[in-house]
């Protein structure tokens, strides 16, 4: 029996900003449901345990509750844009260094009072140098993959923007100008725009 898809997502959340892109350029229509972290729905977690954003519910009832996951979903039952067309092994193998070493750099670098058994001083020079990476990528091409954006552009792109916020003037100063430009491209871009839109919260 089918429904109607739904989306647990909160808007600054840099998973569940990824899974609305692919959505988005996918057009699959769902529900979307706007949830505060601190006052999860129990519905949410019925469906998903873990009790992270984004959980989405396909129209035959499976649930997705890995943001990457999600996008694969949404790009292989419609993929305007040919997010895909790159070599997906190498895609992916991107992704993963976010979402691994960044990612963990990141979160020690703006919360770092959330760690007090770490040394989180070396936390933003150690999750530069993925910023580098990516800035050497970007010297040659306007995207990741190329002159068209992918599927690993706009995986990544949330999580550098949120580094980029932890000290805004200090990030602009970098001499990281690829970056840069990608980035401040895919802020300004119509799909992210659409996406960060504020929405009520949804109420059980």
């Amino acid at each position: 029996m089918s429904q109607n898809a739904i989306l647990y997502s909160f808007r600054r959340c840099p998973y569940a900003m990824r899974a609305r892109l692919g959505l988005r350029v996918s057009g699959l229509e769902y529900e979307h449901r706007e949830i505060i972290l601190r006052d999860k729905p129990k519905s949410m977690l019925e469906y998903s345990p873990k009790g992270t954003v984004p959980v989405f519910i396909t129209e035959n009832g499976n649930v997705i509750d890995e943001s990457l996951d999600i996008i694969l979903y949404a790009l292989g039952r419609n993929d305007p844009e040919n997010w895909l067309a790159p070599p997906i092994d190498e895609m992916k193998s991107l992704i993963s260094q976010n979402d691994g070493e960044f990612k963990k750099n990141l979160d020690r670098y703006k919360y770092p009072t959330r760690y007090p058994d770490e040394d989180c001083s070396d936390a933003k020079e150690n999750g530069l140098k993925f910023v580098s990476a990516l800035n050497e990528r970007l010297k040659d091409t306007k995207y990741l993959f190329g002159e068209k954006r992918s599927l690993a552009d706009m995986a990544i792109f949330p999580f550098i923007r949120q580094f980029s916020k932890v000290e805004a003037d200090d990030f602009q100063a970098l001499p990281y100008s690829h970056l840069q430009n990608w980035l401040k491209e895919l802020l300004n871009s119509e799909i992210f725009t659409a996406i960060m839109k504020k929405r009520p919260l949804w109420e059980e």
